[in-house]
């Protein structure tokens, strides 16, 4: 039977090759360069065999000069053991083929909903992307492409503020890096009160985005 004990993520942290992987959340993402489209090709092939042979099948995007691999363990609802251990078997697998990590490009995107009535609104939300309903309520793509949908409570309207904003998720890390590279860019710190969990930023108008981690959150 399979293993559903979660794991902190500290601890998956710790435990997996940081060349290559990185936890964002409830997942774990490697990005690896590839230096011709045969080469990740050959190590798309290997890495499912060695799914195969695991029965632990994580979702892998193949594109010219790189190859995404995330896992997470859907049955328990996070990170267990099986995940580490698929981890170390694809970064064996990489240094086999001489397939170098790429980790500032791991990362994921979420979409947030601001709402008063969420069970009026999602409905109309998985209608308009055709995304499908999850156990926590939240949308994702069926295809497992587009961003998933999360919807957050509000308790009173906020005109004031915009009503939709970006959750990008990145690498522990990486997440200085990118706030600052946003600032930079023209955009403000709006608040780092719940950092390194989150650091909400806006752009010169004032449409937000958080940069979020793993860190300082439930199970971490």
């Amino acid at each position: 039977m399979a293993d559903t004990t979660l794991l902190r993520h500290s601890d998956v942290t710790a435990a997996v090759d940081s060349r290559h992987w990185r936890v964002l959340l409830q997942s774990l993402r490697a990005t690896f360069a590839t230096p011709d489209f045969s080469t990740a090709a050959a190590f798309v092939a290997r890495i499912a065999t060695a799914a195969d042979a695991a029965n632990h099948h994580p979702d892998v995007v193949l594109r010219w000069g790189q190859v995404t691999v995330t896992t997470t363990s859907h049955d328990a609802g996070g990170l267990t053991q099986r995940d580490v251990d698929l981890a170390a078997t694809v970064s064996a697998l990489a240094d086999e083929l001489g397939v170098t990590g790429d980790v500032p490009r791991s990362e994921m995107l979420e979409i947030a909903v601001d709402a008063l009535d969420i069970p009026a609104v999602r409905p109309f939300w998985a209608a308009v992307m055709g995304y499908d309903l999850t156990a926590a309520e939240d949308l994702v793509d069926p295809a497992g492409i587009g961003p998933s949908i999360w919807f957050q409570q509000m308790d009173s309207p906020r005109p004031q503020r915009n009503r939709i904003h970006f959750d990008v998720i990145v690498a522990h890390d990486q997440a200085e890096a990118r706030v600052a590279a946003a600032v930079a860019a023209g955009g403000h710190l709006v608040s780092d009160e719940r950092a390194p969990a989150f650091w909400v930023l806006a752009d010169a108008e004032g449409n937000e985005v958080c940069v979020c981690t793993w860190q300082a959150r439930g199970r971490s």
